[in-house]
């Protein structure tokens, strides 16, 4: 099976290099080759963009076709779970979670599609009218990380194509097959030509051509720091929207008084399924020293509950990191060798819980993305915190509490974008908004109505009798 470039309504060879998707828990397993995409085929994937009447159709006639592509996907379940797994390791059980979120997403978004899209002003002019309009900003660059490589590109394309959009999706380059599905089924639902575009290759490659030429209006990015942050300068040169999701640090608070239990199974699921390859994944906990003894010892219960498997089989739950040199490079900042676990010829890595660290260490400031904890002491709840926003990062935060006055001064005190109480730092609900503070994010969000902020600008209209 080949990878293709999917322009303008249509599959077609890509025309770059050499491509190769192997499976991270089985890594002689080739699940897709092909080649990347080229600078010509980024511009005539922007012209079909740029051309495509997409802005025109109404609300009800947009909210039809992603209807229509949510029932596409879900008559495939099994077969794009089943590629997600092969693809980036993620746990056969996960996986198909995240096709459902696909399909809840575009569901949720032809909801949007015919929802109020202004507002009216009073004028001061009698007998004038004046109101607000939000339309459609344009083609949109859509650049997304393999780690949720179907769910990851639909919230963004959804509200995108939503609210009148059209779209150029470049995936990463290790989740091509994954891309490529989506591009079947928004064939198969006759999305628009040119509505929905798919160009395969690298963020230096093609990424990089698809901002060339003034055609693209947004960008929308989810990956690291460094990358984001170069994205961003470029976004500023253009003169175009520019949101980024860039990582976390997620922290978990135990407070002296937590229902220990939960605590623990919350954040050993938070923190090591899926190898902990989640911008939200838990992967520091700072736990107040009059139970941080018996938290440790309960967490490596839950821990040992968690087994290392085939992605595809149903008992898996912590999966293979998603490249060799993803895994040698987690071994070398912990100062070791990657174990040998001979049963397993992926790339695994046996979850890892660090005691005692130093809150300002490397392993403790440093997304990882690995099934790495962080375990951290505090005298009290105000030191918890204190410790807890000592990091660049500010996506995710959890705290485990009885008390209601506590976990109302951490709401407010805590500099993280999504905050729970008694609940793990992983995911947000399809139609909740998504996205960080600090060194997290662009100061945007992602999701539920909030990406409307985003995807549309507002012209202020009055007529005068």
């Amino acid at each position: 099976m080949r990878v293709n470039a999917y322009l303008a309504g249509q599959l077609e060879p890509a025309e770059g290099n050499a491509l190769l998707s192997l499976n991270p828990s089985q890594p002689d397993d080739v699940v897709i080759e092909g080649a990347t995409g080229t600078p010509d085929q980024a511009t005539r994937a922007l012209a079909a963009a740029a051309n495509a009447t997409w802005a025109s159709r109404s609300g009800p006639e947009r909210a039809e076709v992603l209807y229509r592509w949510a029932g596409k996907i879900g008559e495939r379940t099994e077969e794009m779970a089943q590629a997600i797994a092969r693809e980036v390791g993620k746990p056969i059980g996960e996986a198909r979670g995240e096709v459902g979120r696909c399909i809840a997403i575009l569901r949720y978004y032809a909801g949007e599609c015919v929802r109020e899209v202004g507002n009216v002003v009073p004028a001061l002019t009698a007998g004038s009218l004046q109101y607000s309009l939000r339309q459609p900003v344009g083609p949109c660059v859509l650049i997304t990380p393999w780690n949720f490589p179907m769910a990851i590109p639909l919230w963004k394309a959804a509200p995108a194509l939503a609210y009148g959009n059209t779209v150029v999706l470049k995936p990463s380059e290790l989740s091509p097959y994954c891309a490529q599905l989506l591009a079947e089924t928004a064939h198969a639902a006759e999305v628009p030509a040119g509505v929905f575009n798919v160009l395969q290759g690298t963020g230096a490659g093609v990424g990089a051509a698809l901002l060339e030429g003034g055609l693209a209006k947004a960008v929308s990015f989810t990956g690291s720091q460094k990358v984001g942050m170069m994205l961003a300068e470029a976004a500023a040169r253009a003169n175009i929207k520019f949101q980024g999701e860039m990582g976390g640090k997620n922290v978990a608070i135990v407070a002296h008084d937590a229902d220990l239990d939960q605590a623990a199974a919350l954040i050993a699921g938070g923190a090591f399924r899926f190898a902990g390859q989640k911008c939200t994944a838990t992967s520091r906990v700072v736990a107040d020293r009059r139970v941080i003894a018996e938290l440790t010892i309960k967490l490596r219960e839950q821990i040992a509950k968690l087994p290392l498997a085939p992605v595809t089989d149903a008992a898996c739950a912590i999966g293979p990191l998603i490249t060799a040199s993803s895994r040698e490079r987690v071994v070398g900042k912990m100062g070791g060798l990657a174990p040998v676990l001979p049963e397993l010829p992926g790339y695994f890595l046996p979850p890892t819980m660090l005691e005692d660290l130093d809150p300002e260490s490397v392993l403790a400031q440093e997304e990882l993305f690995a099934p790495v904890l962080a375990v951290m002491a505090a005298d009290n709840l105000d030191q918890s915190i204190e410790i807890a926003n000592r990091t660049p990062f500010g996506l995710s935060a959890a705290l485990f509490t009885k008390n209601i006055g506590q976990a109302l001064t951490y709401i407010s005190r805590i500099e993280a974008g999504m905050v729970r109480v008694n609940g793990d730092t992983t995911g947000v609900d399809p139609h909740a908004p998504f996205g960080g503070m600090k060194g997290s994010s662009t100061h945007s969000r992602e999701q539920g109505r909030a990406a409307i902020e985003f995807y549309t600008d507002i012209k202020t209209v009055q007529i005068n009798p």
